[in-house]
């Protein structure tokens, strides 16, 4: 698959890795079940402004390393105090906050490969990505409440994704739920055997890959900011982007190669 080889020391807790047009981003603290600390989070948050940078990545798997965990969600080795949940008062926002605009803000696709478990934070990772794939024997759950916490930085994730009646049983229970009923809630985009997910994630990707990528990053922007405004608003929004969108390079490509029966060259401008 990987046609260069990892951009960063295999000791260091996220890698980085181009294959291709695809940025791979992997957790690397398998010891800790893929846990997010400070450093885990900054290091995903640079990696993902450097794939949108880039004008020739077309899209983000984001994962982890092994096959127990995809992320387990805060570290806890520290306890509460002195640990994850400590707030610096000096900053404007929490680092988890800044990762969360940051893939919102993306403008290219981000594709969570769900290798195994994903706990706690590590659900609100997998709501900010805009597609997820996992293998059928992971698990899902927010279990804060066992612990005297509630799931707060992940909810304004979670709240976009999962209905609001399960999400609260979710949260008060903190009971895990399986990939079946994951993918019912509208977590998953698809959940596959473990032997077939990497098959399963060159597949999306494939799919993805030979489209606009222009159009991709247009429609990935204005998807997010219609989802907030109203139908009238988000009317007039569509309506000023449609000629905004036409007038792309790409756009002119893609019209150009249906009329000529070809496939298009897509130039990404």
């Amino acid at each position: 698959m990987s046609d260069s080889t990892p951009s960063t020391h295999p000791a260091l807790p996220v890698l980085t890795e181009m294959r291709g047009a695809v940025m791979w981003i992997t957790i690397n603290r398998e010891e800790r079940r893929n846990a997010l600390n400070e450093e885990v989070v900054l290091m995903i948050d640079r990696s993902i402004e450097a794939a949108g940078n880039n004008p020739d990545c077309r899209a983000i798997v984001l994962t982890g390393v092994g096959d127990k965990a995809f992320c387990a969600g805060a570290d806890l080795q520290k306890g509460v105090q002195g640990g994850a949940f400590d707030v610096d008062y000096s900053q404007p926002r929490h680092y988890l906050v800044d990762l969360f605009n940051r893939m919102r803000a993306c403008r290219i696709p981000i594709i969570a490969r769900v290798n195994g478990h994903v706990m706690a934070g590590g659900i609100g990772v997998l709501c900010s990505c805009d597609m997820a794939i996992a293998a059928d024997d992971a698990l899902f759950g927010t279990p804060e409440t066992k612990i005297g916490m509630v799931p707060m930085m992940i909810l304004p994730s979670m709240l976009r994704i999962i209905p609001e009646r399960k999400l609260l049983e979710m949260c008060i229970t903190g009971e895990p739920y399986n990939a079946t009923q994951a993918l019912e809630l509208g977590m998953l985009n698809y959940s596959v055997p473990r032997a077939e997910l990497d098959g399963k994630v060159d597949w999306l990707l494939s799919r993805i890959l030979d489209k606009s990528p222009t159009a991709i990053r247009i429609g990935k922007q204005a998807f997010h900011a219609m989802r907030d405004m109203s139908m009238e608003s988000a009317l007039q929004y569509a309506q000023v982007t449609v000629p905004v969108m036409a007038s792309t390079q790409d756009a002119k490509e893609g019209i150009a190669s249906f009329q000529e029966k070809r496939k298009p060259k897509w130039t990404g401008k």
